[in-house]
């Protein structure tokens, strides 16, 4: 234990910066992406609350869905990093072409079940007409922008595996800089942009009209589309990439490696896809306690997602540290990796306990003037705090794990933590209480909850991924070719 540790501290003095400069980046393009929900949400808010509520029911839809075909197509991520440390670069083009099929054909099957299943779904939500036939007009434009946005994760995850991060950065930013002129024009119309520029503006765009919902979701697909174009332009023309011709001649659909990469990928997508529903579930389930407690479990529960993102990029960096690591056949130095990952990573839940401390009161000015709110959102605030080591732990370990192909396991834990634990013991704790020692805690359960299956999610992946990276480095388990 004692050699582990020395071992540990050599190691992390070399294999901390390159982890950082790699999350950096990651970490600048999951803001710009979310920076676009954002946009789209401020925009269609000053339009009208129904445009609000129409894009807000569809993000509900179509993001949950985005989400699990990134998360599918991150198995990718792996795949490439064990090649490009074992020095196999001739086999990467095929692995990515074949991350391409999939991704074409998971983004073809999502915008079709937007399509046909928006408004069966909305009904059955009881969901008011008005509201739902624009959130249809709206989840139908998006719709066409989700081929390219798996497109552009296919290749993001080939870019990442390369341990090259910066361009998710850059393209990400071109296509917040496409979505917000865009929302404007498309939501607002010729009467926006009059407001904006004056009267003066030739009759046939002052005459645009205003699609609000519609235009915001026509935008958001036309942001998806340049994000998809520019990383295919970008992996064509870079030289960062070597000698790895990604275009050269596309390679046709080979099942056994097809079959391979969905083995990987796909525990991945629906772990990611689990934690979503997560917090769909728990905001459903709040919904009846009173418009002031939404809005306070919303700013809280939006503040802390910000301070996630950097956590979040740390395990996707440390994925491709450690399978980089495990393809040169270094199997005890990434075992070292690893868990320098997981040190990193607990001075990264520090750091944002320290900035919740200093910053929550007036970041949530920011949010809310309304006293009652601010109270109740500053000790939703403090249940937080005691969750950013077990929140940063748990999305570490699972990177570190995916680093050596073990995504199955993730899958399973995540659906006992989040689901069993996190959201059963919450929903308990929010309607009956402790065991009738106290009264139901309302919201303050459900936050206990998240608090209890983030624990248990840690502690889990923890152990797995003790157990995994001993293993492999004594030649006990071999690594999935």
């Amino acid at each position: 234990m004692r050699a582990f540790a020395s071992d540990l501290i050599a190691v992390s003095r070399k294999e901390t910066r390159p982890l950082i400069h790699l999350a950096l980046p990651i970490c600048g393009a999951q803001l710009a992406q979310a920076g676009m929900s954002v946009v789209d949400v401020m925009m269609t808010g000053r339009l009208s609350a129904t445009d609000l509520a129409a894009v807000s029911v569809g993000s509900s839809l179509w993001m949950p869905l985005m989400l699990f075909m990134t998360g599918t197509l991150m198995g990718l991520t792996p795949v490439v990093a064990h090649l490009m440390g074992g020095d196999r670069r001739d086999g990467i083009r095929v692995q990515v072409h074949q991350a391409l099929w999939i991704g074409v054909v998971l983004g073809l099957v999502a915008a079709g079940l937007l399509w046909t299943a928006a408004m069966p779904v909305f009904r059955l939500m009881a969901v008011p007409d008005a509201v739902a036939e624009r959130s249809a007009g709206y989840l139908a434009a998006v719709a066409l922008g989700l081929p390219g946005v798996a497109v552009f994760q296919a290749l993001r995850a080939f870019s990442d595996g390369m341990n090259h991060t910066r361009p998710s950065l850059w393209i990400s930013l071109v296509g917040l800089g496409v979505n917000v002129p865009s929302n404007y024009l498309l939501i607002y119309g010729g009467e926006g942009l009059t407001t904006l520029f004056g009267p003066w503006l030739p009759s046939p765009l002052a005459s645009l009209p205003a699609l609000g919902a519609v235009g915001c979701g026509i935008a958001t697909a036309l942001s998806m589309w340049v994000m998809s174009l520019a990383m295919v332009l970008y992996t064509r023309r870079s030289r960062a990439y070597g000698n790895i011709e990604l275009w050269r001649s596309p390679t046709p659909p080979r099942w056994r490696l097809i079959g391979e990469l969905l083995y990987v990928g796909v525990p991945i997508g629906v772990a990611i896809f689990v934690e979503v529903t997560l917090f769909t579930l728990i905001a459903l389930f709040i919904a009846s306690l009173g418009e002031i407690t939404v809005a306070a479990h919303q700013v809280a529960l939006n503040y802390t997602s910000l301070l996630f993102m950097l956590p979040l990029s740390l395990g996707m960096a440390l994925t491709v540290r450690v399978g980089n690591t495990l393809g040169q056949g270094r199997l005890d130095r990434a075992r070292l990796v690893a868990w320098n990952g997981i040190l990193v990573a607990v001075a990264v839940a520090l750091l944002n306990c320290l900035l919740l401390w200093i910053t929550a009161e007036p970041v949530i000015g920011l949010y809310t003037h309304n006293p009652e709110v601010t109270r109740i959102t500053l000790s939703l605030v403090g249940l937080a705090m005691l969750y950013q080591v077990s929140d940063s732990l748990q999305v570490n370990l699972a990177g570190a794990l995916r680093g050596y192909k073990d995504t199955r396991v993730i899958m399973l834990i995540t659906l006992l933590a989040y689901w069993l634990v996190g959201l059963g013991g919450g929903h308990w704790l929010g309607d009956h209480g402790l065991f009738g020692w106290t009264p139901p805690l309302g919201v303050y359960g459900y936050w206990i909850g998240l608090v209890a299956g983030l624990t248990v999610a840690a502690l889990l992946l923890g152990e797995r991924l003790r157990r995994r990276s001993k293993a492999v480095a004594h030649g006990e388990m071999e690594i999935p070719a």
